[in-house]
């Protein structure tokens, strides 16, 4: 699944990095914890979170994540969305809740971050 199907299918807006909406992802991992991402997460992910703060970006960037949304209309400060244009991270918001945002990714094919 592409950065642009998870755009479509969570009817998010796109903050930064539009040029990428193409890159495949493999896998999703849905956290506000980010000690969880770095225990859990492997391979090119999404990560959906409600968490806003630097730490996203850069647990995102040390990940090798692809692509950041933001769930519950939560919007990343100028800080963050320059930082994530600086690694090549897509930023994304939605309206949608984690549990919802995480169920449709699923439903339609994409697996569980740090899946054999």
């Amino acid at each position: 699944m592409n950065i642009k199907t998870v755009c479509e299918l969570l009817s998010a807006r796109v903050l930064c990095c539009e040029d990428r909406l193409d890159t495949e992802l493999h896998s999703a991992c849905g956290s506000d914890m980010m000690s969880d991402v770095l225990a859990y997460v492997k391979d090119q992910s999404v990560l959906l979170t409600g968490l806003v703060n630097l730490q996203v970006i850069r647990t995102a960037e040390m990940m090798d994540m692809r692509c950041i949304v933001f769930v519950r209309s939560k919007h990343p400060s100028p800080e963050m969305i320059a930082l994530a244009e600086e690694t090549g991270i897509v930023v994304l918001t939605t309206d949608k809740r984690m549990y919802e945002a995480c169920g449709i990714l699923y439903s339609n094919g994409l697996q569980r971050a740090g899946q054999d």
